[in-house]
């Protein structure tokens, strides 16, 4: 039984680690190989700093693709805050997409046919 419950859980006591036995990972080729492949839907990364880029990222809405926007230079601004969420609801509202702040410098945005879910799973569960 002991043989058993040291196999499972460790017998307490850690051996001397071969770094030898750890092989590091090169991601860089994992990105690649994905970006070579077409997609229909993107998630895009971007930052807005100012209202002349919404036009930009409407366009990206209507073309299917998510946006995580980073709106953290624009905050202190409440009315250029006000003014670029009322646009990319308008746009949301247009698409049937989906719009959600995420903690309070992040707002993702979605189009046609996604909708963000505001449960959180914590543990495997909602």
């Amino acid at each position: 039984m002991a043989n058993f419950m040291d196999k499972l859980f460790g017998s307490g006591s850690k051996g001397v680690t071969d770094a030898d036995e750890y092989t590091e990972l090169d991601l860089g080729k994992f990105e690649q190989e994905m970006a070579d492949e077409p997609a229909e839907t993107y998630v895009r990364v971007a930052e807005l700093t100012n209202l002349n880029e919404l036009p930009g990222l409407k366009k990206e809405v209507y073309d299917g693709n998510i946006l995580m926007i980073d709106i953290s230079t624009i905050k202190a601004d409440k009315l250029m805050l006000d003014r670029a969420l009322k646009d990319l609801k308008d746009v949301v509202i247009d698409v049937h997409g989906d719009i959600a702040g995420i903690k309070d410098d992040q707002v993702l945005v979605t189009p046609t046919g996604v909708k963000i879910d505001r449960s959180k799973i914590v543990g495997g569960r909602y």
